[in-house]
């Protein structure tokens, strides 16, 4: 049995044809037979634009060159012609340039206020006579609240004096402004009128001349035992009482106190 020798033949494959690629195919054929071409030229201010469109069927080999020549002189003319009427703008070899600068005024700078001045160091003492001073000055507002001074106080040099010490405040053993007790008191008022009395009170139940009571005068001594005062008329005296007072006009207080004129 013989075997065949005729190989089968097949047909060579074909792209599909569909209704898109027909109407490609007819699009190519139509543009293929007109074969345009198109230039497109602007002369605008001396400038120019060429488009060449070269036909999709051309052959591979065609180029620009075989495209119809254009005359790029003629279309340039008139850009050159502008040029040439356009003014020649020149600068100096030697240019100068100035610059308007503000003037600046420096301002006088304002002087720092003055530093305060340091408080004084107050010492103890000196503490101790303001405290006393503004204790003397509330208490002898007090006092001559409560008990006015006596008529009889204007015109007597003894009560004057003695009516300046209302409120200084009681002091054992003192004898000033700062501070007195009963004998400090009276020898101080009498110190200021050029008498010197001695220091306790009774030392100066002994300084002058015992007088009575109807007999005593506004500015006599008034004593009893253990303290002293001065007389201010009436029933009335002026004295430095005892610890936690102050000089004060008060009603006499004594039973029987005894009055000492002195001079």
């Amino acid at each position: 049995m013989s075997e065949s020798t005729i190989r089968a033949r097949h047909r060579a494959a074909r792209r599909p044809s569909t209704p898109l690629t027909e109407l490609a195919n007819a699009a190519s054929e139509q543009m293929g037979t007109v074969g345009r071409r198109s230039a497109v030229v602007a002369a605008s201010s001396g400038l120019m634009v060429s488009m060449l469109a070269i036909p999709s069927s051309a052959a591979p080999g065609e180029s620009a060159g075989n495209l119809a020549a254009v005359d790029t002189a003629a279309l340039t003319a008139s850009a050159r012609a502008v040029l040439n009427t356009s003014p020649v703008v020149s600068a100096p070899a030697e240019a100068v340039f100035t610059v308007d600068a503000p003037v600046v005024t420096a301002a006088k700078p304002t002087p720092p206020p003055p530093a305060p001045e340091p408080e004084p160091v107050r010492t103890r003492a000196a503490s101790r006579t303001a405290e006393r001073a503004s204790a003397g000055t509330e208490a002898s507002t007090t006092t001559t609240a409560n008990a006015p001074i006596p008529q009889s106080v204007s015109g007597n040099a003894v009560l004057e004096v003695a009516a300046r010490y209302v409120g200084v405040p009681y002091v054992s053993g003192g004898a000033s402004p700062e501070g007195m007790d009963c004998s400090g008191f009276t020898s101080y008022v009498y110190a200021q009128l050029g008498i010197n009395l001695p220091r306790t009170s009774s030392a100066q139940r002994n300084a002058g001349t015992v007088v009575s009571r109807a007999e005593a005068q506004p500015g006599d001594l008034i004593w009893s035992p253990g303290h002293i005062g001065i007389y201010a008329g009436g029933d009335m005296m002026i004295d430095s009482p005892r610890p936690g007072k102050t000089v004060q006009f008060r009603t006499i207080w004594q039973s029987s106190p005894t009055f000492i004129r002195i001079g």
